[in-house]
């Protein structure tokens, strides 16, 4: 049998300095001789939980029940709801016309009132395993310096993962209040925190929210809702999770895992699920009524058009009613809103390695940004971050100081590249969905021409694995879960099951990905995926902003002494790449060596160290390597983990101009990797990519920044 449900991800939780409060140890409950269940059973306040956990059942698949299990060894999270609480759960379905009684007798089917008692108990209950710690207080992840609501990174039993806000003295869970003098209560398999309200996170998705905006028009974001809706959009929301690859993993269909042991050994796990997610940056309805002068009844979707058509927005696109037609102005409009995978707040920008960040207090450092690739219409949305901004921003286009002796903070920003600042989600009760997130935003947004010559003039550089949803979706990207099934993970080949969308991935490939996590590796964000085999996959590009000569560039750290060759494809025919250049030498440094079986073969193609002081000497170095086809390593972030030397300043860092080639937004491209070496043993490392367009890389005025 494969597993239960409540079987846990395990994780190394962290206990993190900097936590809002202060936590008076002294007076903490201890019970050493007593479980989880013995302490609720002989309290009166959990009384109604406690049999609820008794009638719960951890699987379909087992007999046994709840309370069974946190009466077992473990390492258990419980928030624990009191008596006053269920029974305030159960006024709330009153209210919404689910029960006509507060009353366990009231409900209209045994199914149904199943169901409520398993969310009572799933969602209250994480499991950190046999090998890790329970979160006592100090132990959640602290707030960041621009967001008070921060994930747990380990989910519930009901796989769901919970959101810790803080909001001055008072710590919540999914907008529960924790008990301020019954918490941290310390038993031998966990710990307990009573809460004051249910924590119910809902299982409805972003679909059925939006239509419920339309229809009680009582949220903030019903006309943004109502933009979804007139575009055909609201099903293409609907999807949570994948049944077809849930049914094939839970049958064993698809490999469990990829047991490496040629080269470096190492065990590979296939992720679990397959969910999908969205996330949403929606104008506010208080937005609406003042930029079109009706209340939000009244405002109709051609208001929404006639005032978009008076900004100039998307001057070529079609004003004719037809929204569900991408090239109607109201489609383009509103699909530019809408990603295809849930960001978190704290993961809206990611923070691992940049310069100068401090991970103890979440401080950011150097200006970080990303790049995702929108719905509808495949167009770039830039989201960004600095400890000068003060917030996450969408398309911020600050002037940084980049110079060779630069710090890369923001020196300013004119008004009209400041961006539109992303705002708190509202994740309270209905508004926290399976599948997705939505932040209010008080500012147009659509992609400008102002949006896009900002994008050209400036190098945009991504994280390769932010291009796939699916590794944002399910938890994937840097996981900050740290046991091996979330460090190392193995996606299955096509002919396995194609987890991927944008990825052919052959059946001689095997495609794996290190989250790297606390491992000190040279990488942007501490991750790598490590792709061995007789390597041949084809990935989807991101779009370019505007039509012109782009450089494509591509990440190297060759550190490792498994690292391979590959010919690289490019084109926007799959069927037909063209190869482009000489093949990739994984193993080739800026100033050092080849790594080899036979030893070390010294690089010829030109990199010496940069000279203190001497930006002439340094910049005629930079000048050598690219007659070679060459760069060094980025200076943004460090070649290790926080507070290291940057990448530019390591001889295991570079990077290698693919090629030189003319792009169109409206053109999707293709880049291919194929094995020149009869050796599988070998690594097709992949860390960043970056796009640069002609004006940057060859402007005779202001030469491209090192950073």
């Amino acid at each position: 049998m494969r597993k239960y449900l409540i079987q846990a991800i395990a994780i190394s939780t962290l206990i993190i300095a900097g936590c809002s409060e202060d936590i008076d140890t002294s007076s903490r409950y201890v019970f050493k001789e007593e479980t989880i269940t013995s302490y609720l059973s002989k309290h009166d306040q959990y009384s109604e939980y406690f049999r609820l956990m008794n009638e719960v059942l951890v699987s379909t698949m087992s007999e046994t029940n709840v309370s069974q299990l946190l009466s077992a060894r473990g390492h258990y999270t419980v928030f624990a709801p009191t008596n006053d609480a269920i029974q305030a759960y159960l006024d709330s379905l009153v209210k919404e016309g689910l029960l006509t009684e507060a009353s366990w007798d009231a409900f209209p089917s045994q199914r149904k009132l199943d169901s409520i008692k398993h969310v009572i108990v799933f969602n209250s209950i994480i499991d950190s395993g046999d090998n890790y710690s329970e979160y006592q207080i100090n132990a959640l992840p602290p707030q960041t310096a621009t967001s008070n609501s921060v994930e747990i990174p380990l989910p519930n039993m009901n796989d769901r993962k919970l959101i810790v806000q803080y909001y001055g003295d008072s710590l919540l869970i999914n907008d529960c209040f924790i008990d301020i003098n019954n918490r941290d209560i310390l038993c031998i398999n966990g710990v307990i925190h009573a809460m004051h309200s249910v924590i119910s996170p809902s299982n409805d998705t972003m679909d059925y929210l939006l239509r419920k905006y339309i229809t009680d028009k009582n949220s903030n974001f019903v006309v943004s809702a109502k933009l979804v809706e007139a575009c055909g959009l609201l099903d293409q929301l609907s999807p949570w999770r994948d049944d077809k690859y849930e049914e094939q993993f839970q049958k064993d269909m698809i490999p469990l895992k990829n047991e490496e042991t040629k080269g470096e050994t190492a065990t590979f796990h296939t992720p679990e699920h397959r969910y999908f997610g969205f996330t949403f940056f929606a104008e506010t309805d208080e937005f609406w009524t003042q930029a079109i002068g009706k209340s939000v009844t009244d405002i109709t979707m051609e208001d929404v058009v006639s005032y978009l058509d008076a900004q100039g927005v998307y001057p070529e696109a079609k004003r004719d009613n037809n929204y569900k037609s991408e090239d109607n102005l109201l489609y383009q409009f509103i699909t530019y809103h809408l990603l295809p995978e849930k960001l978190p707040t704290d993961k809206l920008v990611y923070h691992y390695n940049e310069l100068e960040y401090e991970p103890s207090k979440k401080t950011p450092g150097v200006a970080v940004m990303e790049y995702y690739t929108t719905m509808g219409k495949r167009r770039l949305l830039k989201i960004f971050e600095s400890r000068e901004s003060n917030g996450v921003y969408l398309n911020r286009f600050p002037i940084l100081d980049n110079g060779r002796s630069g710090t890369y903070h923001e020196v300013s920003c004119d008004p009209a590249n400041e961006g539109i600042r992303v705002g708190e989600p509202n994740l309270k009760g209905e508004n926290d969905i399976r599948n997705g997130i939505i932040y209010p935003i008080d500012k147009l947004l659509w992609y400008s021409d102002d949006t896009r010559n900002n994008l050209q003039r400036n190098r945009i550089r991504w994280s390769v694995p932010s291009m796939w949803p699916e590794f944002m979706n399910n938890d994937i990207r840097c996981s900050e879960i740290t046991d091996e099934k979330h460090t190392n993970v193995y996606i299955p080949n096509d002919g396995q099951y194609k987890y991927l969308e944008d990825v052919d991935i052959s059946p001689e490939t095997r495609f794996n990905y290190w989250t790297g996590r606390g491992k000190g590796w040279s990488n942007m964000q501490g991750d790598e995926m490590t792709i061995r085999g007789i390597t041949d996959c084809i990935m989807r590009l991101p779009p370019v902003p505007k039509r012109g000569i782009y450089e494509l560039r591509y990440a190297i750290q060759n550190g490792g002494t498994q690292r391979g060759m590959v010919q690289f494809y490019w084109g926007s025919n799959k069927e037909k790449l063209a190869a482009m250049g000489i093949p990739l030498d994984l193993r080739q440094g800026a100033d050092n060596y080849l790594h080899t079986k036979n030893g070390n073969v010294w690089s010829d193609i030109g990199g010496e160290p940069d000279k203190t002081g001497d930006d002439d000497y340094n910049s005629e170095i930079d000048k050598r390597l690219r007659n070679n086809g060459f760069m060094k390593g980025c200076r943004q972030y460090s070649a290790g983990s926080a507070g290291a030397n940057p990448m530019r300043n390591s001889d295991i860092c570079t990077r290698r101009i693919l090629l030189r080639e003319r792009m169109d937004p409206e053109v999707t491209n293709y880049i291919r990797f194929k094995t020149v070496m009869d050796d599988d043993t070998r690594f097709f490392y992949m860390d960043y990519l970056e796009y640069c367009a002609k004006e940057v890389f060859d402007n005779p005025e202001t030469p491209e920044d090192i950073w």
